[in-house]
């Protein structure tokens, strides 16, 4: 038996932490989003949300583009082809620790019948 239900279906540690998560998420709900929408999205401060997103492009699953309205900075964030898949993967990961830690479950509740 593997030592974690982490161990056994190998998560992607930049999609699994929460916040980016979470971004994914929200992304891939409705392609792209500005920074406000986002930020409203998951509640994280904009330093954070900020931090989150760099990881996210520097790992090739968001592009974001940087302009202006008028004198105002906006941020636009769209999930890429990767981070759609990466964040299917990422499902079908937990999916499979689920699975495999009911069966761990039903092992110990019934030993001779698992």
């Amino acid at each position: 038996m593997p030592d974690s239900i982490e161990a056994l279906c190998g998560v992607d540690r930049v999609v699994h932490e929460p916040a980016r998560l979470a971004i994914l998420t929200v992304l891939d709900a409705c392609r792209d989003a500005d920074f406000r929408l986002l930020l409203s999205a998951t509640g994280l401060p904009p330093g954070n949300l900020s931090s989150h997103l760099t990881k996210l492009e520097d790992a090739g699953l968001i592009e974001i583009t940087k302009t202006f309205r008028g004198k105002r900075p906006y941020t636009q964030v769209r999930v890429l082809p990767t981070g759609r898949d990466a964040l299917r993967r990422h499902w079908r990961c937990l999916d499979d620790a689920r699975h495999t830690a009911e069966m761990w479950r039903r092992a110990v509740d019934d030993p001779v019948r698992a």
